[in-house]
């Protein structure tokens, strides 16, 4: 008995280390494998109840693993495209044949990096067959809640260059110093004038003109303007007038102190918005809340456009895309303009060493793993997002070496345990001649 465990314990010596050379062999081979994980085998001790007296040898067993939570180190490229993770997480990708999946419902698998390109139809993939997944973002750059425990809220990420867009400005920051001296008895009464150019809903640049005009009082200083908006897309006519006083007390003096509509708009004196109306749609400008010095002042000085600020963007031409460290990818225009186009999450798992492991350095949710929540990259437990990067294999080649002589003994003695088993018995054979 005790000698046929012994050989079975032998056996079951090369079998184990035989797995373990598996792992060091694949180890090796994907050392340049960019995202590769390397792999790992454990053993632990099989014991047989033995008789009194004597010992019941029961060997050995192994358990594989992927060590997924241990982070390869970074190197740069030149392809903003190549995306790789600062820290803890995982991008979402699918295979590229599930995307046409008539059900609307991709299957998830995870990566740690990945070198992306939009193929001819704009969708964002490795060479390999990952497409990226992402949220989409509004024209102005806004991600709408989705839910974070399923794939439902995420799509493909398409990006079609020399993609001609625009998008109208409905939003205005109109900042300027007015001189006090030019309210005050014996001034010109000259107007002052702000051209902003702003984009109508084709993308056309038009000019909205505010025009601020002082009250020259026979005696004293006034403190009050006439600002009167005029808007080219309108054929120069009047969008809005409105009558300004500012204030000249001691701690507030030169903020505004109230604002009258005239004509053609509203304002807000909670918030400072004056809100017109022009042929592309409503328009806000921010002139700021009475009491504070945010945009509009009149102190003793010159005249001082500052702050004027808008958004929208006239008609360019998609030229690249970039991706910040919160996952936000941002498509780049010709014109100089840019904006926010997919939200790219990172996926966090309880056990990540614990995860399925498929083709391509991807692994996929399992039980062992626990359920995946997709979170913004820099927030929870995950990291940041990081474009021209890649992250590069956790092989240490000089560590797999090393397991590999120590392999290679371990497999020799365990050969040598059999052959010595193998003469023991033909000598209990031979007793018998």
């Amino acid at each position: 008995m005790t000698i046929s465990s012994s050989l079975n314990a032998g056996v079951t010596g090369l079998s184990v280390n035989a797995s373990k050379l598996a792992t060091i062999s694949d180890n090796i081979a994907n050392s340049k494998t960019y995202g590769y994980k390397r792999a790992d085998a454990e053993f632990s001790a099989l014991a047989l109840t033995s008789s009194e007296g004597s010992y019941t040898a029961g060997g050995v067993r192994v358990s594989t693993y992927r060590q997924v939570d241990t982070n390869g180190s970074l190197s740069s490229t030149t392809n903003p495209l190549d995306i790789a993770v600062g820290g803890n997480g995982m991008l979402p990708v699918t295979p590229y044949s599930a995307i046409d999946n008539t059900s609307g419902v991709v299957p998830l698998q995870l990566i740690t990096t990945g070198s992306f390109q939009p193929d001819s139809e704009g969708i964002v993939r490795t060479s390999t067959g990952l497409v990226l997944m992402g949220f989409a973002a509004d024209l102005d750059g806004t991600v709408l809640a989705e839910p974070r425990d399923s794939v439902s809220g995420m799509e493909p990420v398409r990006v079609v260059y020399n993609q001609y867009a625009a998008n109208r400005t409905d939003e205005i920051q109109l900042g300027a110093n007015l001189p006090a001296t030019a309210t005050t008895a014996g001034s010109s009464g000259d107007p002052y004038t702000i051209n902003v150019e702003y984009f109508d809903n084709l993308g056309a640049p038009q000019v909205l003109k505010a025009i601020f005009t002082p009250s020259v009082p026979a005696t004293g200083s006034s403190n009050t303007w006439n600002m009167t908006l005029t808007d080219s897309d309108s054929g120069g006519a009047s969008v809005g007038e409105f009558t300004i006083e500012f204030d000249d007390t001691a701690g507030t003096g030169g903020s505004i102190l109230n604002v009258t509509a005239i004509s053609g708009g509203t304002y807000d004196d909670t918030t400072g918005i004056i809100d017109i109306n022009v042929p592309s749609g409503p328009v806000t400008i921010d002139i700021g809340p009475p009491g504070t010095s945010s945009q509009l002042t009149q102190l003793s000085g010159s005249f001082s456009p500052t702050g004027v600020t808008k958004n929208g963007w006239p008609v360019g031409s998609l030229t690249g895309v970039e991706i910040d460290e919160n996952g936000f990818m941002s498509a780049l225009y010709d014109t100089g303009y840019s904006r926010i186009i997919y939200q790219i999450p990172l996926a966090a798992v309880a056990n990540p060493n614990g995860l399925t492991t498929l083709d391509n350095q991807a692994f996929g949710v399992s039980p062992d793993s626990g359920s995946f929540y997709l979170w913004d990259a820099g927030d929870g437990p995950t990291g940041s997002t990081i474009g021209y990067a890649r992250e590069e294999s956790t092989t240490d080649i000089a560590g797999e070496l090393t397991q590999l002589i120590q392999t290679q003994r371990a497999y020799s003695s365990n050969a040598k345990v059999i052959q010595t088993v193998d003469e023991m018995l033909q000598e209990t054979t031979n007793i018998k001649r």
